[in-house]
């Protein structure tokens, strides 16, 4: 930028996400697709959501944080879950552990340190160069057994586990107005952003049930990843821990308005266009449709069973526990907290009937044939 007044050259102003994204609808005529907005207001490069240096992990607002998961509760979770990890290492004889979406890394630095000299490579893959230096940083004990990737390798063997990183994947947004569906998209509107809604061969399951104004989520993306998890492995067993339901509750018609949520200062909002990059956009997890296309592309499954029925079968309860990590364990195991909300799905490839037959995960409260 030229400035007249002193005859210099200035550097252009740096883009906003806001200008970016309106950049992005005016080069796709007007319109961008729900899924395409959501992955540009968590992911998109230096600006994002989860692409900035913020704080969005903590127990309460007062640490600059939006919102807990159970990592950050408390140690107790991993320690848990690293039974489950145990016995699918052992099983196959592997050694490696991969976690997707890593967040601030309190998961994989509590599966370190239960699972020990067991472990020898930790892999993150991690999209978010802001979150990859907080995870350096908390996991730097320990050393060169934790290494980084930024993308799905082209093959995989060990165990997976990844805790809320299926609802964090962009969704398609359908509407319907009384007589089809219709993909809701973003487009400008003066200032800011609107929804507007397009023709398109997409629907939920179970179309009939809905009435005029229903609004619900498919996961394309989620399912393309665990279909491409399956394919890549050539051995191990993957577990991922979040929150949703299988179809028949995903797509009840008392749902009508979807799972589509904001999390921002742990207060929640259903308004995705509004303070965008400044907050979370996340939505339930459909796990009928992940189990279904893990199992056609080559995975067996494990077990589906919710977060309380797996940490306690994986012993939990019998860890030890002070006053406040008790009160912790109320929340990962509550049924008014995350114990039934939050889910726990597992897969397998290529190891031994031994183990698929009993992994501790699901030795009780499975409800696999719910999906």
């Amino acid at each position: 930028m030229y400035s007249q007044e002193t005859g210099s050259v200035s550097a252009a102003p740096e883009p906003t996400l806001m200008s970016v994204i309106r950049t992005a609808i005016a080069a796709n005529h007007g319109w961008l697709p729900f899924d395409r907005y959501m992955a540009m207001a968590l992911y998109e490069p230096g600006l994002g959501y989860y692409a900035r240096g913020d704080r969005q992990f903590g127990a309460l607002p007062s640490s600059g944080s939006d919102f807990v998961t159970a990592p950050e509760l408390t140690p107790l979770f991993g320690h848990a879950l690293a039974r489950q990890v145990r016995q699918a290492l052992a099983a196959g004889d592997l050694n490696d552990v991969w976690e997707f979406g890593a967040g601030s890394g309190a998961m994989a630095a509590s599966l370190l340190d239960a699972l020990g000299e067991r472990v020898t490579r930790y892999r993150i893959v991690e999209v978010s160069a802001a979150l990859r230096a907080r995870q350096r940083e908390r996991l730097a004990g320990h050393g060169a057994r934790v290494e980084w990737l930024d993308r799905l390798p082209d093959a995989i063997e060990g165990v997976v586990v990844g805790n809320e990183v299926l609802d964090a994947m962009p969704v398609t947004l359908l509407h319907h107005d009384g007589q089809r569906w219709l993909e809701r998209g973003v487009a400008i509107a003066g200032d800011g952003l609107a929804f507007a809604d397009r023709p398109t061969r997409l629907a939920p399951p179970e179309v009939a049930r809905y009435a005029a104004g229903a609004t619900v989520e498919i996961h394309p993306q989620a399912d393309a990843f665990v279909a491409t998890l399956a394919e890549r492995m050539t051995r191990g067993a993957a577990f991922f821990i979040d929150y949703g339901f299988p179809e028949a509750e995903y797509y009840h018609p008392q749902r009508h308005a979807g799972t589509l949520m904001c999390h921002r200062a742990h207060r929640a909002d259903t308004d995705p266009l509004a303070d965008v990059g400044a907050k979370d956009i996340t939505a339930h997890v459909d796990f009928s449709a992940i189990a279904l296309a893990g199992q056609q592309a080559g995975f067996d499954v494990l077990g589906y069973t919710t977060q309380a029925h797996f940490l306690i079968n994986c012993g939990l309860l019998d860890l030890a526990f002070d006053v406040r990590e008790q009160a912790a364990a109320q929340k990962l195991l509550g049924e008014h907290e995350m114990g039934e909300l939050f889910k726990v799905i597992g897969f397998a490839k290529n190891l031994p009937a031994s183990f698929t037959t009993a992994p501790i995960g699901f030795a009780a409260g499975d409800r696999t044939h719910t999906l």
